[in-house]
């Protein structure tokens, strides 16, 4: 099964999966609102926005299994993201990222390793998957790398059409 294929549902509980982003350059995030990573979110938005007429979108997967640093309900999440970090890329369903209930997306995601030959676990809020127009996982960020850390953007720029 592709990531493409794999059945997820929206913030607002709506069945949904990736296919409807077939064809974009995607950036995955483990997303969560009471972390020290949390201000993260601002850029995530700048690079959703900057990017976004070239195929390219950041899609949010809350997650509170760090310290419980995301217990809100799916309305508590949307308002604060769009009132405090003027969210506007997707977010979708809270999910687990580790562990024996990890979503099925993040068991095909954290078989990729990191830029220092790692693979397995997410380590924290904010880890970054970047994908392929084409579906393919090419990339991996730890939560301590900003979004616009230059290597970043070098990576999504790498994935963008011209």
């Amino acid at each position: 099964m592709g990531l493409y294929d794999i059945p997820i549902r929206t913030l607002a509980g709506e069945e949904s999966s990736l296919a409807p982003y077939r064809g974009r350059a995607l950036l995955l995030v483990n997303v969560a609102s009471r972390c020290g990573l949390t201000p993260q979110y601002a850029g995530l938005e700048a690079l959703h926005e900057r990017y976004g007429e070239r195929a390219f979108a950041v899609l949010g997967f809350p997650c509170n299994q760090f310290m419980g640093q995301e217990p809100g309900s799916p309305a508590e999440i949307a308002a604060f993201c769009s009132a405090t970090y003027a969210v506007t890329f997707p977010l979708f369903e809270k999910i687990d990222v580790n562990g024996r209930d990890r979503h099925p997306l993040y068991q095909e995601l954290t078989r990729i390793p990191d830029g220092d030959g790692v693979a397995g676990d997410v380590a924290w809020n904010f880890e970054k998957f970047l994908v392929s127009p084409e579906g393919r996982v090419v990339a991996r960020f730890r939560p301590q790398v900003e979004p616009d850390d230059p290597a970043l953007v070098e990576a999504v720029e790498s994935q963008l059409a011209s």
